[in-house]
């Protein structure tokens, strides 16, 4: 599809990644299980040898397979990428973006938002590497300039944060960074490239958490990172060095997952909206975090650079006790108790931002409670919701009782 960057994003979903002239006429590019790769002489054995970090060139099954190359493919042209690589998870990707560009002495910068687990990264393997780490405010916008240092080899983003929302000023961010000559990666996993294009507005680096709106079905894990020409090579050598390879069944899911990405993400959006506005009218709600919500601090920079909001966000209950939240999430109908959104199924999960932020202070009071707006009916989730909190007043009016 060589004219593909013209096309339409639901057009593109549908036919990038397969080739059935190749595959016998089959319509979804096959499932190749495969780590030798048999070549005709040795001359052919050293060639591949040679290539193995040319883009769509494999010499080893971990080095891709036509079924990763397809997945590949698709999201390099969604994210108007050169090239992309498939990875495992979500986190290795983020370990691959940070790890091909940090060495020992050098400095990253990191939103005191970013993905848990990212931060452990920094905290643990970096720093034992002999890297250091500032985790920065993620509204800080184009003063990240006053942080950048000699030494500084990247600057890292992550919008929203998966927590707690915050939307970055993409543009500002990596202008500034590319006046310092410092690379940049970001985390589009939430608004996925259909609703924001991080490479259109600057960014050096775009990863995915695959596994999650990706695939859609909560079965299989997935990562991938998508790049500029210039940095294709260096992060493809640090993956392949590092051992990391997605596995054909689940780039098979992948693909099979973004051929219905764009219907999705409208539900899940649709959704999203209406449960967030009917909550943020409940008494027992402080305030809503997601960024299309008018009243968001980050409205009119997600207004201005994203095209929509998928199904994630929180809400800040007023303050209560623990256990009542907990009465109104263990006995949720339709709402999952679980951490890797994304998928068809609606999810819930109560959180706490105090003690993993360093750089700026949680400070609201109450619970905070992440939902994932899945793709079950609307009127359906609410009334889920309306009995949860009633459990929640419940379980609060018996605390005051045995109180009084």
């Amino acid at each position: 599809m060589s004219k593909g960057e013209k096309r339409r994003p639901e057009t593109l979903l549908a036919h990038l990644g397969r080739n059935p002239s190749a595959h016998f006429g089959t319509v979804n590019t096959p499932v190749y299980h495969a780590s030798t790769l048999i070549r005709e002489n040795v001359e052919a054995y050293e060639e591949a040898g040679r290539n193995r970090w040319v883009k769509g060139k494999s010499s080893y099954g971990r080095s891709g397979t036509p079924t990763t190359f397809a997945f590949e493919e698709t999201v390099a042209a969604l994210e108007g990428a050169y090239g992309a690589i498939a990875l495992s998870s979500g986190l290795q990707a983020i370990a691959v973006a940070l790890m091909a560009f940090a060495k020992a002495g050098s400095h990253v910068l990191v939103p005191d938002s970013i993905y848990y687990p990212g931060r452990k990264i920094c905290e643990e393997l970096l720093r034992e590497s002999g890297v250091e780490t500032t985790f920065y405010d993620p509204r800080i916008g184009g003063g990240i300039a006053a942080l950048i240092r000699d030494n500084t080899a990247m600057v890292y983003l992550e919008s929203p944060g998966s927590l707690t929302f915050e939307v970055q000023d993409v543009p500002a961010i990596a202008a500034a960074a590319r006046a310092a000559g410092v690379v940049t990666a970001i985390d589009n996993t939430w608004a996925t490239p259909l609703f924001f294009r991080p490479l259109d507005h600057g960014i050096d680096i775009v990863l995915h958490a695959a596994t999650k709106y990706m695939v859609g079905h909560s079965d299989a894990m997935l990562g991938v990172i998508a790049t500029r020409e210039e940095h294709y090579e260096r992060l493809r050598r640090t993956s392949q060095h590092m051992g990391c390879a997605a596995a054909p069944d689940d780039l098979y899911l992948g693909l099979r997952g973004l051929r219905t990405l764009a219907v999705r993400l409208e539900r899940h959006q649709e959704n999203a909206l209406r449960l967030a506005a009917w909550l943020k009218q409940r008494p027992e709600v402080d305030r809503i975090l997601y960024p299309a919500l008018p009243d968001s601090p980050d409205h009119e920079i997600w207004k201005r650079d994203y095209k929509g909001a998928s199904g994630l966000f929180a809400m800040v209950l007023k303050p209560c006790a623990r256990s009542s939240a907990v009465a109104m999430i263990d006995e949720m109908e339709y709402f999952g108790i679980g951490a890797s959104w994304g998928g068809y199924e609606s999810l819930m999960l109560l959180t706490d931002p105090r003690p993993i932020r360093t750089a700026t202070a949680w400070t609201d009071p109450g619970p905070v409670v992440r939902i994932h707006a899945g793709l079950e009916h609307s009127d359906d989730l609410i009334a889920d919701l309306e009995a949860g909190l009633d459990r929640l007043n419940a379980a609060e009016d018996t605390l005051a009782a045995r109180a009084g």
